[in-house]
């Protein structure tokens, strides 16, 4: 009966914060297919009448297929990039031994305690001095280095929980040192990888004060800038703005599912070990 208890009152806990957590995006959910005078009626009851139009006029007067489509332009290669890198990166500075490894390791992690508005104002001149405004690549090339910090921080620390046994065995077979960290453990850094895209898509899909900065192009805004000239505009009518929300907030739900198993796999590798 105590243990039956105990259960009871941790799934009661669980069972609250999923309810916090889920509650406001179930709420835009629903507004967006709600009129305006609906939402200030009752925000939390189901829509009377959907109107779908809120979804298409968002999706064409709102320019959100454009804003999306810059927003995927923008995160996809950033993501790759900072995977691959922290990847080699991660290997190198968790199993390799090479001079001065121990404080490249520790400049790289100073980049975790660099907040993007301390070096927002040189790194502007530095990416106007390389002529990169009117392209994704300004936006591209610095998120991908503010995200390497954390990256190598996160693959190295999975790198060197797996056991060292294996590089050996792969060496005695005949492997270099590229066969070893591509067909040996890259493969098994499954669950960190992951986590790290789950992280870094997150971070740049949400990105707002770098575009921001960076990307004064109305045709590349992101769908994060883009919502906020979205909100400004149609601000009175709040179906279109929950509309608006939607569309930013559905994609990063459906990458979550998929990475679900392995994201909570990467998070919880190596707790004990190492």
């Amino acid at each position: 009966m105590k243990k039956f208890i105990e259960n009871s009152l941790k799934y009661i806990v669980l069972i609250l914060f999923a309810i916090f957590a889920i509650a406001p995006i179930l709420v835009i959910w629903m507004s967006a297919l709600k009129s305006s005078s609906e939402i200030f009626k009752d925000p939390f009851a189901l829509p009377t009448v959907f109107h779908w139009e809120n979804l298409a006029k968002a999706w064409t007067v709102g320019r959100f297929n454009r804003y999306l489509g810059n927003t995927f332009i923008i995160t996809l290669p950033t993501v790759f990039f900072v995977v691959s890198l922290s990847c080699m990166a991660g290997y190198a500075f968790g199993k390799l031994k090479f001079v001065g490894s121990k404080i490249f390791f520790y400049i790289f992690l100073l980049g975790l305690m660099v907040p993007f508005q301390t070096i927002m104002i040189p790194l502007y001149y530095t990416v106007r001095a390389l002529k990169l405004f009117g392209t994704y690549w300004a936006m591209i090339l610095p998120a991908t280095t503010l995200g390497l910090p954390f990256g190598i921080f996160l693959m190295q620390a999975f790198f060197r929980s797996l056991p060292s046994e294996l590089i050996d065995a792969a060496r005695v077979d005949g492997c270099n040192e590229f066969e070893v960290f591509s067909k040996i453990m890259l493969p098994l850094a499954g669950p960190a990888i992951s986590t790290l895209l789950v992280f870094q898509f997150m971070w740049t899909w949400n990105a707002f004060l770098m575009p921001l900065v960076f990307l004064n192009d109305e045709s590349l805004r992101p769908i994060a800038l883009g919502l906020m000239f979205f909100s400004g505009r149609y601000t009175t009518n709040y179906g279109l703005v929950a509309a608006g929300v939607t569309m930013a907030t559905l994609p990063l739900m459906i990458v979550f599912v998929i990475f679900q198993r392995q994201f909570i796999r990467g998070l919880t590798a190596g707790a004990i070990k190492g």
